[in-house]
């Protein structure tokens, strides 16, 4: 079973008006799947609709090879998630709450309470109430009660929300071993295109509620070179020197003062050169990677995933 998690023609409509549309997902088992798009996309309502908190209107969900109903129940207690911002028992302590949770679960290894605090890095905390936690403190417990017992399948809406940068780095850490050595897929959205870049082994983009790209990182990286940036102050003269003095025509003029070279057989002092003998001034001209933030945007923009 190469797909832990799939979806066919998912769509969700409120008082008429569809929020998610025919969306078709793949996650692949064992993968980091990085979901991805502007707020109000839908992505936090397709991750309520495969936890069952939202019943779709149309289409299917399947994990673990069976449809999910409402009645899954059991399929439900192989999956850990956060939802949103995740809420606790304010007045209980960090290991009361995963205590808590524990038993409503059914699970049982109490020595699992210890683990999970200790790889999300919560520590010192034993009779501290959780009222009195910072929004990270609070989001990496929510990590912690959504790995606590071991789920195949990990599904975290915004889960770096409120971490600082070193929070950050011992999250992405962490997803990378959970699914690295123990195995278990996980479905993480987040607005940190950066962070998503890091961990992700497939993208799936989702704009107005339509999922507009499902494509693996490996892909992205291997269609997208690096590529030259100019700034002047008179792209369309500029434009001009490339394409007569250089035969160059794969570029693209980002505004008036923008513009960049996809051709990899052309060097930024040839560019420069060509340039300067023209009497275009150049601003700076640099060398620069594709990102994945690159490749959102002009998804997002229905532009050339290209440039």
């Amino acid at each position: 079973m190469p797909f832990i998690l799939q979806t066919h023609h998912l769509t969700k409509a409120f008082q008429g008006k569809e929020v998610v549309s025919n969306v078709n997902m793949n996650v692949k088992r064992g993968e980091i799947y990085g979901f991805l798009g502007p707020n109000g996309a839908g992505k936090t309502t397709i991750m309520k609709m495969l936890m069952n908190l939202v019943k779709p209107t149309s289409g299917e969900i399947n994990m673990f090879g069976q449809r999910v109903t409402n009645q899954s129940y059991e399929l439900l207690k192989r999956i850990g998630c956060i939802i949103e911002y995740p809420v606790f028992y304010d007045k209980l302590t960090a290991k009361e709450n995963l205590d808590l949770h524990c038993e409503y679960m059914g699970y049982y290894d109490k020595k699992a309470i210890d683990q999970a605090l200790d790889l999300v890095n919560l520590k010192n905390i034993d009779n501290k109430a959780v009222r009195d936690f910072s929004l990270g403190m609070k989001q990496r417990l929510g990590v912690a009660r959504a790995i606590i017992t071991k789920p195949e399948l990990l599904i975290l809406d915004e889960p770096i929300n409120g971490l600082d940068p070193v929070g950050i780095k011992g999250l992405r850490s962490l997803f990378q071993m959970l699914s690295k050595e123990y195995g278990i897929t996980l479905l993480v959205s987040s607005h940190i295109l950066g962070e998503i870049e890091l961990i992700a082994d497939t993208v799936g983009v989702i704009s107005e509620g339509q999922l507009v790209e499902e494509v693996s990182m490996k892909n992205i990286k291997e269609k997208n070179t690096n590529y030259i940036e100019i700034s002047t102050n008179d792209s369309k003269k500029a434009a001009l020197v490339l394409e007569d003095s250089l035969n160059i025509s794969n570029y693209k003029i980002i505004d008036q003062s923008i513009i960049r070279i996809y051709e990899s057989h052309i060097s930024q002092n040839e560019v420069s050169k060509s340039l300067i003998l023209q009497d275009v001034f150049i601003n700076s001209i640099n060398v620069k990677k594709y990102s994945l933030e690159d490749y959102f945007v002009a998804l997002i923009n229905g532009g050339d995933k290209n440039a």
